[in-house]
């Protein structure tokens, strides 16, 4: 799942159903991403926002891409342009799980052979 096209969609989802191109705009979209998600899980004490206290979980950019240049609006940026892939570091929890790209705490590599196993089981129980 990539949460910023998760948010790109759900945008555009509101305002076409509603016919109105101003409805769910960036700003509350990004809002129920982060502490609009976190009050729906009573956990706002714990998650979605920075503040002391909280679950450090915050994610760093690759802003320097031709898709996200020039940032006129940057919480605009994030729901309409970012993507999981422009994701550079990552901290969960206080805890640095990738850095450049490169995960901290699992290997890449035996992840994929296991879900393409699991992928592999699931076609033949379609069979």
């Amino acid at each position: 799942m990539d949460l910023f096209g998760e948010m790109n969609s759900a945008a555009k989802m509101h305002k076409v159903a509603r016919m109105d191109p101003t409805v769910m705009n960036a700003a509350a979209t990004l809002h129920a991403a982060t502490q609009g998600g976190a009050a729906l899980l009573g956990a706002e004490a714990e998650i979605g926002s920075i503040a002391v206290g909280k679950k450090a979980d915050i994610i760093m950019l690759d802003m320097d891409q031709p898709h996200l240049t020039p940032v006129y609006n940057p919480i605009s940026h994030l729901v309409y342009a970012a993507g999981g892939g422009d994701v550079i570091h990552s901290i969960i929890n206080g805890q640095v799980v990738m850095r450049d790209r490169q995960l901290t705490t699992l290997d890449e590599t035996v992840i994929i052979r296991e879900m393409q196993r699991i992928g592999e089981v699931v076609r033949k129980m379609g069979e």
